[in-house]
């Protein structure tokens, strides 16, 4: 899904550039570039998670985890 979602956001965000609309084209690239860091995070824990190795290890910084980390009931 996140995938999608940043092909889209990218595609959209160049047309709107070139069109000249600034400021939707910085909004949508703005939004795509956040759906390209949940990609890469999750594929880089879903590495981790089949390496072994624990979130906060393995080449992930522990601010990055943190940040996305999922809240356990």
């Amino acid at each position: 899904m996140c995938l999608i979602v940043t092909i889209i956001m990218i595609v959209l965000s160049i047309q709107n550039l070139m069109h000249a609309h600034w400021f939707v084209g910085g909004v949508q690239l703005i939004i795509a570039l956040g759906f390209l860091a949940l990609l890469l995070r999750n594929i880089i824990a879903v590495r981790n998670e089949k390496q072994g190795c624990s979130t906060t290890g393995c080449g992930m910084t522990d601010w990055f985890t943190n940040l996305f980390k999922k809240k356990e009931n």
